[in-house]
C-alpha cells in the first residue's frame, strides 16, 4: 500500500486538471449559449426566457443543461444538442455556435431567421445533424460544410434567399444519408461530386433553378430511396440507368424540361411507390413495363406530349390509387377493361384523370368496375355518345368531370344516385332534356356546372335541397320559366350564373337570402319586374350582372349596403331613377348602366372609387355637367357618357386620368373648346366627341396621342384648319371631322396615316385640290367622304389604286374634268357618289354598274349610265364638237396649201411624167422579175419589187402605218438599211368624170373659166365635218 501512494498523487493531479478543464469548458458552453441567444431579436413564444446567468451559466455551473432546447452529454457538462425549431425566433444564426465543439445536432428549423449560414459551422467535428430549413436565410451555401465528416443529415431547404451553386465540397460528406436543399434559389448543374455519397438514402433538390442534365452517376447511389428533382430547369433525357436503383421508393422529376421517351427500364423499380414525371416534354408511348410496378400507388405523367393508346394493364396495378395522364396527346378509346376484365375483378384506382387528351369513342361502362373511384376526369377530349347509366354504381364518387366533349342525350336518372358527389362538371357538351327533380338528392353537391349545353325546361324547385351548393353555372342553355324561390335555401351559395337562357318573370326575392353570394349573373334573359328590395342583404356581393333583360323601376336604396361590389352591369333594361345606390363603393372596378332611363346628374360619388376603371352611362337621360370628381379616379381607362343631355365643358380635372384609353361623349350638348390636355393622355385610343356644340380649333396636341385609333369630332362647330400634325398619328384607323366649319386645304400629311380605315371630312368649307397622295392610304376600306366642301380641280386618277375602298363620296364640290376611268376598275367599291360637281366628258360603259344618281348634276357628263352624248343636251359634246371644228378648219387650210403647191409643180413637169404621177409604182407586163418601184420627185430612184414584198411580208397589215380614201401606206425596212414608205393605190379618180369638178377647178377655175370661192368651199367642208362629229 505504501508503494502505491507515490503513483496516486500524479493520477489525482491529472484528474484534477481534467475536471478543471471540463468545468471551464462547461462554463464556456454556458457563455456561448448566451451569445447565441443575443443573436435572436425576437422570441414570441418565450422559449429563451430561462436562458440567463442566474439560471446556470458561469464558472463551475452546468445549469444551462436544463435550459429549453439544450441537450448535454452524460457528464452534464457539455452541450451536444440544440433544438429551437418552430419557436418563431427572429434574428440570425450566431457564429458562436462553432465554439460548442461537442455539438452533435443543431435544429433551428421553421423560424424566421435571416442572414447567411455561418461558414464557421464547418468546424464542428462531431456534428451529425444540421437542420436550418424553413427560415429566411440568404447568401450561398458555405463550402466549409463539406468538412463535417460526421454529418448524416443536412437540410437547408425552404430558404428562398439561398442562392448560387451547390458546393462540390458536399460530395465529401461520406456519412450523409439525407441531403435536403429544396425550395431555395439554387442555380447551376447538379454537382457530379454528389454521386460519391454512397450512404445517401434521400436526395431532395426540388423547387430550385438547377439546370443541365440529370447525372447518370446517380444510378450508383445504391442506398437511394427518394430522388426528388422536380421544379427545376433540368434538360435532356431521363437516364435509363435510374432503373437500377433497386431500393428506390420515390422518383419525382416533374416540372422540368426533360425530353425523349419514358425509359422502359423504370418498370424494374420493384420498390417504387411514387412516380411523378408531370409537366415535362416527354414523348412517345406510355411504357407497358410500368405495369410491373406492383407497389406503386401514384403514377403522374400529366402535362407531357405522350401519344398512342393507354395501356389497360396500368389500371390493374394492385396498389395504384392515383393514375394521372391528363394533358397529353393520347389517342384511341378509353380502355373498357382499365378497371378489370370482368365483374370479379376490381381496381384499386381512386383518382383516374385522363382529361385533355385526344380520346374518342364513348365512355366505357366498364369504368363502373373501378368501385373505389372518388375522382373521374375525362374532360377536354373528343368523347361522344351518352353518359353511361352504369356510372351511377360508383357510390364513392365525389368528382365527375366530363366537360368539353361531344356528349349528347339526357342525363341518366342513375347519375343522381351518386349522393357523395361534390363536383359535377358537364359543361360544353351537347346534352339536352330537362334537369330532373332528382337533382335534389345530391345533398353533398358543392359545384354544379352545366353551362353551354342544350338543356331545356324549368329549373326544378328541388335544387333548393342541395344545401351544400356553392357554385351553380347554367350559362348558355335554354332553361325557361322563373327562377325557383327554393334557391333562397342555398345559404352557402357563392356563385350563381343563369346568363343566356330563356328565364322570364320576376327575380325571386328569396335570392336575397343567399347572403354568401359573391357573383350574381342573370343577364341575357327575359326577366321583368323590379330589382328585389331583398338584394340589399347581399353584403358579400362582388359582381352584379343583370344586363339585357326587361327590368324596370329604381335600384333599391338598400343596395347602399352592398359595399363589396366590384363590377356592376345593368345595361339594356328599362331601369329608371338614380344611379346613386350602386355608386361610391371603394372597391368598384367597372360600372355599366348603358341604355336605360336613368335621370338626374351623374353621381359625384363615383369619385370615391379610386380603383374604378370603366364607366359606361350612355343612352340614358342624364343631365347636368360631367362631375369634376371623376378626375380623382386615376385608374379610369374608359369613360362613355354618350347620348344623354349633358351640358357644360370638359372638366379640367380629367387631365389627371392619365390612363384613359377611351373617351366617348357624343350626342350631348357639351360646349366650349376641346382642351389641349387631351394630348397628354398617352394611352388614349379613342376620342369621340361627335354631335355636341364644341367650338374652336382642333388642338394640335392631339398629335401626341400615338396610340389613337379613332378620332371622331363630327357634327360640332369646330373651325380653323385640319392640323397637319395629325399626320403623325400612325395608328389612326378612323378620322371623322365631318359637319364642322373647317376651312383651308387637306394637309398633305394626311397621306402618312397609313393605318386609316375610314376618312370623313364632309360638310365643311375645305377647298383646293384633292391631294393625289391620298392614294397612299391603302388601308382605306370603310369610307372616303369629301362631299359638301369646296374642292376644285380634277379627281386624281390615283384614287383608283385604293383597292380596298367600299364607299367613295366626292359629291357637292366644284370638281372639273373627266371622271378617271381608273375609278371604274375599283372592284371593292360598293357606293360611289360624284354628283353635283362640274365634271364633263363621256363615261365609259364600265361605269354602267352605278346608278344615275351617282353622277347627277354634272351638266357635262354623258354616257352610261346617263343619257347618250348629244349636242342638244350635252355640254361636253358641244365643247368637243367645237374643238373638232376649229381643228378641221386649220387642218383643211394646211392641206389646201400643200395641194396647190403640188399642182403647180405638176404643171411644170414634162408630159411624159404624167403616167408616173398617177401611180405610186408601175410595173411591166413581163413578170415580177422586171418590176420596179419608182420614187416620185426629182431625185428619182428605183427599187426592186421583190425587195418591197419581202420587207412588208407581201404588204401585210402588220406593216401598215396609215390609210386614206385612195389607199394604204406601208413601212418597209430594206436590206440596205433604208426605211421607205410605200403606198398601194386602192382607187383612181378621173377628174373628167367628177360631177362637181375637181379641187383644182375650185381653186383655179374650171373649163367654164369661173373660179370657185374658197370661202364657200371651207364653209361646206366644215359643216360636213361638224355634222359627222355630231352623229358620232
Amino acid at each position: 500500500m505504501a508503494m502505491t501512494r507515490p503513483f496516486l498523487a500524479p493520477l489525482m493531479i491529472v484528474a484534477a486538471v481534467l475536471l478543471s478543464r471540463m468545468a471551464a469548458a462547461a462554463a464556456d458552453d454556458g457563455d456561448v449559449l448566451l451569445q447565441v441567444k443575443s443573436a435572436f431579436v425576437d422570441d414570441p413564444q418565450g422559449v429563451l426566457a430561462g436562458w440567463n446567468d442566474s439560471a446556470g451559466s458561469g464558472a463551475g455551473s452546468s445549469g444551462f443543461c436544463s435550459w429549453s432546447g439544450v441537450a448535454c452529454d452524460a457528464s452534464g457538462l457539455r452541450v451536444v444538442g440544440l433544438n429551437l425549431s418552430g419557436a418563431g425566433l427572429a434574428g440570425t444564426v450566431s457564429r458562436a455556435l462553432a465554439r460548442l465543439d461537442a455539438l452533435e445536432a443543431i435544429d433551428l428549423s421553421s423560424n424566421a431567421l435571416t442572414g447567411p449560414v455561418p461558414a464557421a459551422l464547418g468546424g464542428l467535428p462531431n456534428l451529425q445533424l444540421l437542420l436550418l430549413y424553413s427560415n429566411q436565410l440568404t447568401g450561398q451555401i458555405p463550402a466549409s460544410l463539406g468538412a463535417l465528416s460526421a454529418l448524416q443529415v443536412l437540410r437547408l431547404g425552404d430558404n428562398p434567399g439561398l442562392s448560387g451553386a451547390i458546393p462540390d465540397a458536399l460530395g465529401k460528406l461520406g456519412n450523409l444519408t439525407v441531403l435536403g436543399l429544396a425550395s431555395c434559389n439554387l442555380t447551376g448543374p447538379i454537382p457530379a461530386s454528389l454521386v460519391r455519397l454512397d450512404a445517401l438514402t434521400a436526395l431532395n433538390l426540388q423547387q430550385n433553378a438547377l439546370s443541365g442534365p440529370i447525372p447518370r452517376g446517380l444510378a450508383g447511389l445504391a442506398s437511394l430511396q427518394a430522388l426528388a428533382l422536380a421544379g427545376n430547369q433540368l434538360t435532356g433525357a431521363i437516364p435509363p440507368e435510374l432503373g437500377t436503383l433497386a431500393g428506390l421508393q420515390k422518383l419525382n422529376l416533374g416540372n422540368n424540361s426533360l425530353v425523349g421517351a419514358i425509359p422502359p427500364e423504370l418498370g424494374a423499380l420493384g420498390e417504387l411507390q411514387y412516380l411523378n414525371l408531370m409537366n415535362n416534354r416527354l414523348t412517345g408511348r406510355v411504357p407497358r413495363t410500368l405495369a410491373a410496378l406492383s407497389r406503386v400507388h401514384t403514377i403522374d405523367l400529366s402535362g407531357n406530349m405522350l401519344s398512342g393508346a393507354l395501356p389497360a394493364e396500368l389500371g390493374r396495378l394492385p396498389q395504384l390509387t392515383f393514375l394521372v395522364l391528363s394533358d397529353n396527346q393520347l389517342t384511341g378509346s378509353v380502355p373498357g377493361d382499365l378497371c378489370g376484365g370482368d365483374e370479379a375483378e376490381s381496381s384499386s384506382i381512386e383518382h383516374l384523370m385522363l382529361s385533355m387528351n385526344n380520346f374518342t369513342g364513348e365512355i366505357p361502362e366498364g369504368l363502373s368496375r373501378c368501385r373505389a373511384l372518388t375522382q373521374l376526369g375525362l374532360a377536354n377530349n373528343s368523347l361522344s355518345g351518352v353518359i353511361p347509366a352504369a356510372l351511377g354504381e360508383l357510390g364513392n364518387l365525389t368528382d365527375l368531370v366530363l366537360n368539353n366533349n361531344s356528349l349528347s342525350g339526357e342525363l341518366p336518372p342513375e347519375l343522381f344516385n351518386l349522393t357523395e358527389l361534390q363536383t359535377l362538371a358537364l359543361y360544353h357538351n351537347k346534352l339536352s332534356g330537362r334537369l330532373p327533380d332528382a337533382i335534389g338528392r345530391l345533398v353533398n353537391l358543392e359545384e354544379l356546372y352545366l353551362y353551354e349545353n342544350q338543356f331545356t325546361g324549368e329549373i326544378p324547385e328541388s335544387i333548393g335541397d342541395c344545401a351544400s351548393l356553392q357554385m351553380i353555372d347554367f350559362f348558355g342553355n335554354r332553361f325557361n320559366g322563373s327562377i325557383p324561390a327554393s334557391m333562397g335555401n342555398l345559404s352557402q351559395l357563392i356563385f350563381l350564373d343563369f346568363r343566356q337562357n330563356e328565364l322570364s318573370g320576376v327575380i325571386a326575392p328569396e335570392l336575397g337570402e343567399c347572403q354568401q353570394l359573391k357573383i350574381l349573373d342573370l343577364a341575357d334573359n327575359a326577366l321583368s319586374g323590379s330589382i328585389p328590395e331583398t338584394f340589399g342583404k347581399l353584403r358579400s356581393l362582388e359582381q352584379f350582372m343583370l344586363y339585357n333583360n326587361s327590368l324596370s323601376g329604381a335600384i333599391p336604396d338598400g343596395m347602399f349596403e352592398c359595399r363589396n361590389i366590384t363590377r356592376v352591369n345593368i345595361a339594356h333594361n328599362r331601369l329608371s331613377g338614380s344611379l346613386l345606390p350602386l355608386c361610391g363603393t371603394a372597391r368598384l372596378l367597372s360600372f355599366d348602366a348603358t341604355n336605360n332611363s336613368f335621370d338626374g346628374a351623374i353621381p359625384a360619388q363615383f369619385g370615391r372609387s379610386s380603383g374604378l376603371q370603366r364607366v359606361r352611362l350612355g343612352s340614358n337621360m342624364l343631365s347636368g355637367p360631367i362631375p369634376p370628381s371623376l378626375g380623382g379616379i386615376t385608374a379610369l381607362t374608359l369613360l362613355d357618357v354618350s347620348s344623354n343631355a349633358l351640358t357644360g365643358g370638359f372638366p379640367a380635372t380629367l387631365a389627371q386620368c392619365t390612363n384613359l384609353s377611351l373617351v366617348v361623349l357624343s350626342h350631348n350638348r357639351l360646349s366650349g373648346a376641346i382642351p389641349d390636355w387631351l394630348g397628354s393622355l398617352p394611352q388614349l385610343g379613342e376620342l369621340t366627341l361627335s354631335n355636341n356644340e364644341f367650338t374652336g380649333a382642333i388642338p394640335v396636341q392631339l398629335s401626341n396621342c400615338s396610340n389613337l385609333l379613332k378620332l371622331s369630332l363630327d357634327n360640332n362647330q369646330i373651325n380653323g384648319t385640319v392640323p397637319p400634325e395629325l399626320g403623325s398619328l400612325a395608328s389612326l384607323n378612323v378620322l371623322n371631322l365631318a359637319h364642322n366649319q373647317l376651312s383651308g386645304q387637306i394637309p398633305t400629311t394626311v397621306a402618312k396615316l397609313s393605318s386609316l380605315y375610314e376618312l370623313n371630312l364632309s360638310q365643311n368649307y375645305l377647298s383646293g385640290p384633292i391631294p393625289p397622295d391620298i392614294s397612299k392610304l391603302q388601308e382605306l376600306q370603310s369610307l372616303l367622304d369629301l362631299s359638301s366642301n369646296n374642292f376644285s380641280g380634277h379627281i386624281p386618277a390615283s384614287l383608283g389604286s385604293l383597292s380596298k375602298l367600299e364607299d367613295l363620296n366626292l359629291s357637292h364640290n366644284a370638281l372639273v374634268g373627266a371622271v378617271p376611268s381608273q375609278l371604274a376598275g375599283m372592284s371593292s367599291l360598293v357606293q360611289l357618289d360624284l354628283s353635283s360637281n362640274q365634271l364633263e366628258g363621256r363615261l365609259g360603259i364600265e361605269f354602267g354598274r352605278w346608278p344615275q344618281a351617282a353622277f347627277a348634276n354634272n351638266a357635262g357628263l354623258c354616257g352610261s349610265p346617263l343619257r347618250g352624248c348629244s349636242s342638244r343636251n350635252s355640254r361636253s359634246a358641244f365643247h368637243a364638237a367645237s374643238v373638232a371644228l376649229v381643228t378641221a378648219v386649220v387642218t383643211l387650210l394646211i392641206v389646201l396649201v400643200i395641194i396647190v403647191l403640188a399642182l403647180m409643180a405638176v404643171r411644170r413637169q414634162a408630159p411624159g411624167s404624167e403616167e408616173m404621177n398617177c401611180s405610186a409604182f408601175s410595173s411591166s407586163s413581163s413578170g415580177s422579175a422586171n418590176r420596179q418601184l419608182v420614187i416620185k420627185g426629182s431625185a428619182r430612184r428605183e427599187f426592186r419589187w421583190e425587195a418591197i414584198m419581202e420587207a412588208t411580208a407581201n404588204l401585210s397589215d402588220q406593216f401598215a402605218i396609215g390609210s386614206g380614201g385612195s389607199g394604204t401606206v406601208y413601212r418597209a425596212e430594206l436590206s440596205t438599211g433604208e426605211t421607205v414608205a410605200v403606198k398601194r393605190i386602192a382607187d383612181m379618180l378621173v377628174y373628167e368624170y367628177m360631177e362637181n369638178g375637181s379641187l383644182y377647178d375650185w381653186l383655179h377655175g374650171g373649163s367654164d373659166g369661173r373660179k370657185k370661192q374658197v370661202s364657200d368651199l371651207l364653209l361646206h367642208v366644215s359643216l360636213d365635218y361638224y355634222r359627222a362629229c355630231e352623229k358620232r
